[in-house]
């Protein structure tokens, strides 16, 4: 059987766990590439136990989080000969010494967190999500603050591809102006993420009001964004300096970018090509 990051440590510690925090262990034990692979709530429903006990099981481990542990199995699974022990749970930056570094750590989370975007749960909610906004007469982004460039990469990229998409970004007050003509048949890409912007809510609330649908990238299912939005795409934001990260949020919105332009017929090739010439002409590209 093949074995994971931290088999041995469960292993020792296996017998002195209580029943509960064992059926997750069992899991984890038994199919280390889907501790990767899938969300933490997937594998708590393969163990049979709650999410809070996944949780419970990595502190157990001496982990801070259950994504720690995931990210530690998503490295097992790019680099399998590489041989896992204790020391790799240790937060070490010192020059020589074993462990993983900032840089290590906060890479494998990231690539874990991207990972699970596409995870059953989320691709399902991906596609709904883009089959409402690319059914769409007009789309709006939202996003404020740290969210801001996740709208507005979602913006831009579909408009390279000739689609006109709208940012409420608020600049001098004015982005919820943009909506003063917006109804029914209309729809809106919204980003919030704990701590909750309140002019995003607002404006998603207002969009709402007016007939607007609303597809929102937020963190949890019960954010006050997802609460009025028709679709809710959740994603992680833990990062191990402090600050939240967008990675995951702008992973998302890339992949909703390019799944409303698949459902809309669009030719992607042909569109960008198409736009990269025209850009040229007006000498927005570099030149030697």
């Amino acid at each position: 059987m093949k074995k994971g990051p931290l088999t041995e440590l469960l292993l020792e510690r296996f017998d002195s766990m209580p029943p509960r925090l064992q059926a997750a262990g069992r899991f984890v034990l038994d199919h280390p590439d889907d501790v990767a692979l899938m969300s933490m709530r997937e594998q708590a429903n393969q163990a049979g136990v709650s999410h809070s006990t996944m949780m419970r099981l990595a502190r157990c481990l001496g982990l801070e989080s259950y994504e720690e542990m995931r990210a530690l199995y998503a490295k097992g699974l790019r680099d399998p000969e590489r041989a896992f022990d204790a020391s790799d749970l240790a937060v070490v930056d010192e020059e020589g010494q074993e462990g993983f570094s900032l840089v290590g750590r906060m890479s494998d989370t990231l690539a874990a967190q991207v990972t699970s975007v596409g995870d059953y749960v989320n691709a399902r909610q991906l596609l709904q999500a883009a089959e409402t906004l690319a059914g769409a007469r007009r789309l709006f982004s939202l996003g404020l603050r740290s969210e801001h460039p996740v709208a507005h990469h979602f913006a831009h990229a579909l408009s390279l591809m000739g689609e006109p998409v709208t940012l409420l970004e608020g600049a001098g007050g004015a982005g919820v102006e943009f909506l003063r003509d917006a109804g029914p048949g209309d729809a809106m890409l919204a980003i919030a993420l704990e701590p909750y912007t309140r002019a995003t809510i607002e404006i998603a609330r207002q969009g709402r009001e007016c007939g607007v649908a609303v597809v929102a990238i937020t963190d949890s299912q019960v954010s006050p964004l997802a609460r009025l939005a028709r679709e809710s795409l959740v994603v992680t934001a833990h990062a191990h300096v402090g600050f939240q990260s967008m990675v995951p949020a702008l992973a998302a919105a890339e992949i909703l970018a390019a799944l409303t332009a698949a459902h809309r017929g669009i030719d992607v090739d042909k569109a960008l090509q198409k736009t990269k010439e025209r850009l040229a002409t007006l000498e927005v590209y570099w030149r030697r």
